[in-house]
């Protein structure tokens, strides 16, 4: 079961996304994703993926839409 302090860790970094360069938002992704899949959550490190395609095409809304999926399901791996 993951720890609590590495889903604090994966949510902060998740909600720093909301600023900066496109390449240091994705840098902060890519880490989320290399933290998931160590974590044994290929399903979530997947959405990730999906997420960063999105912002790389500029598909705002749809990166909204993942980061927010990820930080709820990220939230409930509290439990």
């Amino acid at each position: 079961m993951p720890t609590l302090p590495r889903i604090d860790s994966l949510l902060s970094t998740l909600n720093a996304t909301d600023v900066g360069t496109l390449e240091s938002i994705g840098e902060k992704l890519r880490e989320v994703h290399d933290e998931l899949v160590s974590m044994d959550q290929a399903e979530l490190a997947s959405r990730v993926s999906a997420t960063l395609d999105a912002l790389k095409r500029g598909d705002v809304a749809e990166f909204r839409r993942g980061r927010a999926f990820l930080q709820s399901k990220i939230g409930h791996l509290r439990s």
